[in-house]
């Protein structure tokens, strides 16, 4: 059922002062009513003392606050209790207990969300922003999700929908008015529009690469020839030990994925074996590993000890085949720079002694993955997920099937169907009419109590 009383603890369990449950549904403040001591939905959003007693047993569980949101001025539309108990594992599990032996159910992952997208309280895109601010783990992220929830993405593509039902309508008005010559509309008007349409989600799409990477975490992979300061590195750009870091050459023999936060990003940054031929089975392995991640990778930093690289033959060599098996950006990097004046070059000079060139070496990282990001800011929106990105790779498509159509000379109807077709696939996205598989999939990942 979509309306049934549910509940979930909306606080992550364990050792703490206090935890909050949410009940919410059709008949929740029955529910409430038959476990909280005194309970009182009205006067509505005021705080109360109340006790919470085991409806079966008549056992006391605890004593809490409670407020009540009721229909539809609530988060999820439907009533809504908010209980606020002592924390810990026992007290929140017992209060969840005897709401559920009051009438209620467990809720769903998701489905506090989900009732508030179908109550109309909530957008699509505004449910996926909640859950990406819950879990973002750097500033950028943050502050996208919050401008997302804020419905800067909604309002653009509510801006854009718009725009092609006016160019829908244009075109109606072509067919409605056959007779006239070449119509009561001038054919540099409906270019215009569609060009100014075609336009913006273009631009939107062209944001994807970088938003998703946003929300995952660019992949950096730190590679090079062994000892060339790999791991130090990997571990100063984290700030903290991770990797095991030697003198002897070899000593990574694996990947090691660890996230961090450069310049407010996120990153996904890997240590790999030092690459060269060796006739260690293990260190072969490693190595093939290494290469894999490169394969992968969004960005690359490779590392050349300084006193050991040079313009000879075989550096240059090795650098070029290199390159030739990558194909995200790399950054080049030269380590241990204290113990040497570095040379000119196409490159960053770091020490992670000295702390010489990390500064620098973190903002051109935080450029070379996140430059588009950059220059927009935290005010035009950006795509984040795949979702987002397929519905407006479809609406694209469209937009251009209108055009090819009218330039064939097609019948202005049929290929105004394109037109139809580019709104429906915005419409799926910010969630005006989403199928049941698609909600099942976005709310899949939701913690319970969202």
């Amino acid at each position: 059922m979509l309306s049934d009383p549910i509940v979930a603890l909306a606080t992550p369990p364990g050792r703490s002062a206090l935890a909050l449950i949410r009940l919410s549904g059709k008949g929740a403040f029955d529910v409430a009513a038959r476990a909280l001591q005194p309970f009182r939905p009205d006067p509505p959003r005021a705080v109360r003392r109340v006790r919470v007693v085991h409806p079966t047993t008549g056992e006391a569980v605890d004593d809490a606050l409670v407020a009540c949101f009721p229909a539809p001025r609530s988060y999820t539309g439907d009533d809504l209790v908010e209980l606020s108990t002592h924390g810990g594992l026992l007290v929140p599990a017992a209060v969840v207990a005897a709401l559920l032996a009051a009438g209620a159910r467990p809720a769903a992952p998701g489905e506090f969300s989900r009732r508030a997208v179908l109550n109309g309280k909530l957008d699509l895109l505004q449910a996926e922003a909640t859950a990406d601010l819950i879990d973002a783990g750097s500033p950028a992220q943050a502050r996208r999700a919050l401008q997302q929830l804020d419905r800067g993405l909604s309002r653009r593509l509510e801006q854009l929908r718009s725009e092609l039902i006016e160019l829908e309508a244009l075109i109606a008005y072509e067919i409605d008015f056959p007779e006239e010559d070449e119509g009561p509309v001038a054919p540099e008007q409906v270019e215009r529009a569609w060009g100014a349409a075609r336009q913006r989600i273009a631009h939107l799409i062209a944001t994807a690469p970088e938003g998703e990477r946003l929300r995952e975490g660019a992949l950096l992979v730190i590679a090079g020839r062994p000892n060339a300061g790999k791991s130090s590195l990997f571990n100063a750009l984290l700030g903290r030990e991770r990797a095991i870091v030697t003198e002897v050459p070899g000593t990574t023999r694996d990947a090691i994925e660890a996230h961090g936060v450069l310049e407010g990003f996120p990153f996904r940054l890997v240590d790999t074996a030092g690459l060269r031929e060796s006739d260690d089975r293990v260190e072969r392995l490693g190595i093939e590993v290494s290469r894999k991640y490169l394969a992968a990778a969004d960005l690359v930093l490779f590392c050349e000890d300084h006193r050991e690289t040079g313009t000879g033959k075989r550096e240059r060599d090795a650098r070029d085949e290199f390159l030739a098996q990558v194909s995200a950006p790399v950054v080049f990097v030269r380590t241990k720079s204290d113990l040497d004046t570095p040379s000119d070059g196409p490159f960053v000079a770091v020490s992670v002694v000295t702390g010489e060139g990390l500064a620098e070496l973190k903002r051109g990282l935080a450029e070379a993955a996140f430059g588009r990001l950059l220059a927009l800011g935290d005010v035009e929106p950006v795509v984040t997920r795949a979702r987002h990105r397929e519905a407006l790779e479809r609406a694209l498509a469209e937009i251009e099937g209108f055009q090819t159509a009218r330039k064939g000379g097609v019948d202005a109807a049929a290929a105004a169907t394109h037109l139809r077709a580019a709104v429906g696939a915005l419409d799926d996205l910010i969630g005006v009419v989403t199928p049941d598989d698609v909600l099942d999939r976005v709310f899949a990942s939701f913690c319970v109590g969202k």
